[in-house]
């Protein structure tokens, strides 16, 4: 069984970036009344892509969670954030043609994540209604998803 284990920027470096208000703002704005945490993610989008956001509304999964199936989007990054104050799950699983070693993180209310190019991860895993996320991710004619079936599935607990 996979333990699942607090998202933490060092933690998640390998497979994207952790999007939180963690520490001082890098500037204030809106006459000192916001604080701007600034450019927080590397957004891939390849040559022939461009941004596009949706939103994405995921059933909640319980735990313990059997993870079955990971996928990866080759030609861009893909960014989720939450539209709720609810715990999520983000389920990673290390480079290669096929996925290597699976990581399971608690993403924490007021947390964001953005997911590398290529980095293979489980679907999105919302542990509370409603399961609805913003994201912000590759739009373009070419084929951008992979997936991979697991032999055995995984058990990811809490």
């Amino acid at each position: 069984m996979i333990q699942i284990q607090p998202l933490t920027a060092a933690a998640f470096a390998p497979y994207g970036d952790l999007l939180d208000t963690e520490g001082t703002p890098d500037k204030l704005i809106n006459q000192g009344l916001c604080g701007r945490y600034h450019d927080r993610a590397t957004l891939d989008f390849g040559e022939d892509g461009r941004a596009g956001i949706s939103l994405f509304s995921a059933e909640p999964r319980a735990l313990p969670y059997s993870l079955e199936m990971v996928e990866r989007h080759p030609e861009g990054s893909q960014a989720f954030i939450p539209m709720h104050r609810n715990p999520w799950l983000v389920i990673v699983a290390g480079p290669g043609d096929t996925p290597g070693p699976i990581e399971a993180f608690e993403v924490a209310p007021g947390q964001a994540i953005n997911l590398h190019r290529g980095t293979w991860h489980g679907v999105l895993t919302p542990l509370h209604a409603p399961g609805l996320f913003a994201v912000i991710d590759r739009i373009g004619d070419t084929p951008n998803l992979q997936e991979h079936w697991l032999d055995t599935p995984v058990m990811i607990g809490g």
